[in-house]
């Protein structure tokens, strides 16, 4: 049994169907980024709060390459942007070819985690839960080739769960 306390919430929690899309269409990065910012139901109608994201988003991917290889990407603002979300909100989306996302492996981007926080902490929670969970090759193997939206939920569940035993 692990020492790791188990966590207050699981990253499967801040996922649902309409935040999953395994058919992301965008020909490069902005337009993939544009097209995960659609699937943040609490900012539906508000085309300020997303034009705010996708700048934020943009400007961390011009600091850096939020692309972490193996074919992975996990867009985030450089820090929370406080009062654009009412709770923390994942974005999992999947590109049949993928598109280049400076890597530095050079692999393209095939899947997408995208993160928005409500504040600094959370942020950074955030990230370090879904860097753990995708340490795993199996994992991310089958992230690759997953078939419907509940499977993704299910597959970081058990994960998550196979983290804390």
């Amino acid at each position: 049994m692990s020492d790791t306390p188990a966590p207050e919430w699981y990253l499967s929690d801040l996922l649902t169907p309409a935040s999953i899309q395994l058919q992301l269409k965008g020909g490069n990065r902005d337009a993939v980024l544009a097209e995960l910012i659609e699937h943040i139901p609490s900012i539906a109608g508000q085309p300020a709060a997303k034009q705010t994201l996708l700048r934020a988003l943009q400007e961390r991917e011009d600091l850096h390459s939020t692309g972490i290889g193996d074919g992975i990407a996990l867009p985030h603002a450089r820090n929370a942007l406080v009062g654009l979300v009412d709770r923390a909100v994942v974005v999992f989306g999947r590109h049949a070819n993928g598109v280049s996302y400076a890597a530095e492996d050079r692999i393209p981007a095939k899947v997408f985690f995208l993160l928005v926080a409500t504040n600094v902490s959370e942020h950074l929670r955030l990230l370090a839960r879904i860097s753990r969970l995708l340490r795993s090759h199996k994992l991310r193997q089958e992230l690759f080739k997953v078939d419907k939206t509940e499977n993704v939920i299910r597959l970081l569940r058990d994960a998550e769960q196979g983290m804390n035993r």
